[in-house]
């Protein structure tokens, strides 16, 4: 009885065949996707809350700001006078949360910021009325001495 691997010498075109059928199925696992595969949810960035914002007042120190809302994800090299607070939570492709908080500082005080949440004195007219140069003026200063004593 003739050995049976002598036969596959007849058929090269079948190995082709098999191996390319063997190569295409798994690799359509990963088009698909498996079934019933747990993907987890995926958190990142800084957790800003609207708590935090409301105890951000105008002209605190970058030391406090970053005590209330933890040290910021980006650090502008070329703008140290602006902190970004990215959050984003996804699972998988999809985004299921997304939030951005700015500070704007002007030299070591707090002058502005902007992003999803506000709090009651960075409305939006307030934001607009307050000069680039200007980082809240003298009544807040006077606002922020009377509440400290």
């Amino acid at each position: 009885m003739p050995p049976l691997y002598s036969k596959w010498k007849f058929y090269p075109d079948m190995r082709i065949l098999l191996s390319a059928i063997l190569m295409l199925t798994l690799s359509a696992c990963g088009f698909v996707g498996f079934p019933g595969v747990y993907k987890i949810d995926v958190e990142q960035g800084n957790i800003v809350t609207a708590e935090m914002v409301d105890q951000l007042k105008p002209g605190m120190s970058k030391r406090q700001v970053r005590f209330i809302l933890g040290t910021p994800l980006v650090e502008d090299t070329f703008n140290q006078d602006r902190w970004d607070y990215p959050y984003r939570m996804s699972n998988g492709q999809d985004v299921m949360t997304q939030a951005q908080f700015t500070v704007h500082f002007d030299g070591d005080k707090l002058a502005t910021v902007t992003g999803d949440y506000l709090p009651e004195w960075a409305d939006e007219s307030a934001v607009d009325n307050v000069p680039a140069g200007d980082a809240g003026g003298s009544e807040t200063e006077t606002e922020t001495e009377t509440s400290e004593s």
